[in-house]
């Protein structure tokens, strides 16, 4: 049976009155629909305040206000970093063995994975953990999922610290999925001391890199050096290269489906 946009809604909102709380990969099957639709419905009725999008699925309405800090930064831009996200993850291969930092643009990664198989995935993101272990939840990936240790960060849904960096140290990794605080002459910029090395440590023990920044990062200059963008194998971004920075465009994919130059 195919279900419309609107009776999918009140199916959704039914059981979110009832229950309290409902679970994407739930809804998806009993509407035997794909996980991505009940996302975008959910999406949608967020921006009518009618539910609260929260990992894997949706709670009852709740003001901005009152959500953790990492829920409302998730809010930012995200159409754009949703963008970013979707083409990195086509960069991930069967047998990869990936890093991914913590951000707000990296944890929507493991949402566009569809039939990738063995692959080991390292965080110190607590929430992109809960997505990658939902994608092999959802059969749309196989392997699995290492959280790092270290002491939590509740304000990034995050892991970090000396613990972090020395279990690091003993890991390799095929490909590196790095977020940013901003990127300006040639630097790549976190506001976060810990978070800072982290990415760095993950970029150092990785084949390849890809530093995952939306459009607001641009010129943005911030404390804490994480690398120079010479060291990133691909800039993936939903905006153009500046013109001022020619050097790297031959590193720049636009995130539309098109690549710069």
């Amino acid at each position: 049976m195919t279900y419309a946009k609107l009776e999918r809604f009140e199916f959704i909102l039914k059981e979110l009155d009832s229950e309290g709380k409902i679970i994407v990969a739930n809804i998806a099957d009993a509407l035997q629909v794909a996980p991505e639709t009940i996302r975008r419905d959910f999406d949608e009725l967020e921006q009518q305040h009618l539910l609260t999008r929260v990992h894997g699925g949706a709670i009852k309405y709740t003001n901005v206000r009152n959500e953790p800090v990492f829920l409302r930064k998730l809010q930012m831009h995200k159409d754009a970093k949703r963008q970013i996200a979707r083409i990195a993850a086509k960069r991930i291969c069967d047998g990869d063995t990936i890093a991914v930092d913590t951000g707000t643009t990296t944890v929507h990664i493991a949402d566009f994975l569809l039939a990738v198989e063995d692959i080991t995935v390292v965080t110190n993101s607590i929430a992109a953990a809960i997505q990658f272990n939902l994608a092999i939840e959802e059969r749309r990936m196989t392997g699995k999922v290492i959280l790092l240790g270290g002491t939590a960060n509740p304000k990034q849904s995050s892991v970090a610290g000396a613990m972090t960096l020395e279990m690091l140290d003993n890991m390799n990794f095929d490909k590196a999925f790095l977020s940013c605080g901003g990127m300006s002459e040639g630097i790549v910029y976190d506001y976060d001391l810990d978070e800072s090395l982290i990415s760095k440590k993950m970029l150092k023990h990785s084949k390849v890199s890809y530093l995952l920044a939306d459009a607001s990062k641009i010129n943005g200059k911030s404390f804490f050096q994480i690398c120079h963008l010479d060291e990133c194998t691909e800039i993936l971004c939903e905006s153009t290269c500046p013109l001022e920075w020619q050097a790297y465009e031959e590193k720049w994919t636009i995130c539309n489906g098109g690549k710069s130059g």
